[in-house]
């Protein structure tokens, strides 16, 4: 974990309450897809967990909603704003495991982490297929890019308003070697009863450190509790007990 000054190069609406900010500064502690990081804003006590969308030198992209008045500052912060973030936090996503034809399945804005996870399957020469799920089409982001970084993609909205109607379970492939899922519980707890393949889940937990100080994100597991943002984000499917 590293504590740095980044600072907001771009802050862009993409969906519906759905933001794309660019910083700039030290991403060096970010070395796995599926990790996060914890963003200190200003009147506010409690930082912000968001995941990492993708890197690139001193580039760091995230992709947020805005669900409350933490989110709605950081919709608007302006190009050269300064932000306090903990980078390296969070186990990632174990790309070793995905064998030649991997899943990558998200839901609303555990879609983000799909990109690098992405990029970096692709670049292993991984034939990569990805599904998303949103509520209604003016929720939908990242499909073009994940199509620009190798993967096929299959949508799904609630509404029917894009792609197929219904939820990513619906649309779920047969053929594939291994998945990676991130999004709510429910969606989740979906996922794993319809898979047929052990495949890593990407939990999204209210956060109060960010680096298993406060006990306050944990999961039930085989093995006995483990703590969100310090044994994951990412936990296998098999150990997991909904």
């Amino acid at each position: 974990m590293k504590q740095s000054v980044f600072e907001v190069t771009d802050n862009t609406g993409i969906a519906e309450n759905v933001f794309r900010m660019t910083l700039s500064g030290d991403v060096s502690q970010i070395t796995a897809p599926g990790q996060f990081v914890n963003i200190k804003l200003d009147g506010f006590f409690l930082r912000r967990p968001i995941s990492v969308c993708d890197t690139g030198e001193d580039r760091l992209v995230i992709i947020y909603k805005v669900v409350g008045g933490g989110t709605l500052a950081m919709s608007k912060l302006e190009r050269g704003a300064a932000l306090d973030v903990l980078t390296g936090l969070g186990n990632g996503f174990d790309v070793s495991k995905s064998g030649q034809n991997p899943l990558l399945i998200g839901g609303g804005v555990g879609a983000p982490p799909m990109y690098m996870l992405c990029k970096k399957l692709a670049g292993l020469g991984r034939k990569v297929t990805a599904v998303l799920g949103f509520n209604s089409g003016s929720d939908v982001f990242l499909t073009r890019e994940l199509e620009q970084a190798g993967a096929t993609v299959l949508l799904a909205t609630a509404d029917g308003s894009m792609g197929t109607r219904g939820f990513v379970t619906d649309i779920l492939p047969q053929d594939y070697s291994y998945f990676y899922a991130c999004g709510p519980m429910p969606m989740l707890k979906a996922v794993c009863e319809k898979t047929i393949t052990e495949g890593e889940l990407s939990f999204e937990e209210r956060m109060g450190c960010g680096f298993g100080a406060c006990m306050g994100c944990t999961c039930k597991t085989k093995y006995g509790n483990k703590r969100i943002c310090r044994d994951g984000p990412v936990l296998k499917k098999s150990e997991v007990i909904f």
